[in-house]
């Protein structure tokens, strides 16, 4: 048996339609080869895993028609919305034709948008609905404190090393004017809730979902990043949240706290700071806000109402 010639170099990495096999120099028989992948109807792959969200949309790009972008929890991804894991194991793509019928095929759902809806760059590159766009979109597959969480990171963007943050997607009047474009679209009620509630300067969705249980619960809302001065002032620290006048503290702490030495003795000088500054610290994880909330909620209500009584002494 003849020894095959080898793929294109330029190939590799690559997505393409097997209706441009003859530019590429293939013959049907190379198309059934082990080393291709078949991602969807018409397209080979080479050395593409597919098993994140760019690697998907790259097998799909050669399929996109001119007035084709990627939306909703694809176009989320892309710009890096928090989802729940329920939409990030979903391994189809949405592709939103403006001005047209969506596309119909295996693997991908389809949507009808505008042809005046606004779209922008992610970070790979494909063009996508804009954050606020975006935002509303996902108002049919999440809850009003889902759609808090992705809109405070909108408009927070994510915080660097030494305390800088990336600039945000959106600002708050273009998500008003997404609200008031998608009107009475699905998922309007929970929109119009979530755009009550979006805050600037938050972490992460954890920070949210504590922020709203809180409030929930009949507590005032905490401060964001409220600055904090310690160390007899030469040195400012940002708590999570703050009741300022009760000099209270509250920091979610994921895993990452407890798992990463360095962190978790950070974390240890940085209450030592607060507390030498006069602020108690209350210090939330995951199981706080779950299956022990209740339980959460009664220790906050016990330590509000302690230092009130100790600060009125």
């Amino acid at each position: 048996m003849p020894e095959q010639r080898p793929f294109q170099s330029y190939l590799r990495g690559a997505a393409f339609r097997t209706a441009a096999t003859g530019h590429h120099g293939l013959t049907p028989g190379r198309l059934r080869s082990r080393e291709l992948d078949a991602p969807f109807h018409g397209v080979r792959t080479l050395g593409i895993r597919a098993d994140n969200v760019f690697d998907r949309c790259l097998s799909y790009e050669p399929l996109l028609a001119r007035n084709h972008v990627f939306c909703a929890q694809t176009a989320a991804a892309l710009l890096g919305l928090p989802l729940p894991r329920s939409l990030r194991a979903d391994t189809r793509l949405h592709v939103g034709a403006l001005g047209g019928q969506g596309p119909r095929r295996a693997g991908v759902i389809g949507h009808r948008l505008p042809i005046d809806t606004p779209c922008a760059d992610s970070v790979g590159g494909f063009t996508v609905t804009d954050a606020a766009s975006t935002w509303c979109q996902l108002a049919a597959a999440l809850s009003r404190e889902e759609l808090t969480a992705a809109g405070d990171f909108i408009l927070s963007g994510i915080r660097r090393p030494g305390g800088g943050r990336s600039d945000a997607l959106a600002q708050l009047e273009e998500l008003r004017a997404a609200v008031s474009r998608h009107g009475a679209g699905r998922g309007a009620t929970a929109l119009r809730w979530a755009l009550e509630h979006v805050r600037v300067g938050v972490d992460s969705p954890q920070e949210t979902r504590l922020r709203l249980a809180l409030v929930a619960h009949g507590f005032a809302e905490p401060v964001i990043g409220f600055p904090v001065a310690v160390d007899h002032g030469t040195l400012t620290l940002h708590p999570d949240l703050a009741w300022p006048d009760l000099r209270l503290a509250i920091e979610y702490e994921g895993d990452e706290h407890r798992e990463s030495k360095r962190r978790f003795r950070a974390d240890i000088r940085r209450r030592e700071k607060f507390e030498a500054a006069g602020w108690r610290v209350i210090r939330v994880t995951a199981d706080d806000l779950g299956e022990e909330l209740r339980a959460f909620i009664t220790r906050v209500r016990a330590i509000v109402a302690g230092r009130r009584a100790e600060l009125a002494r």
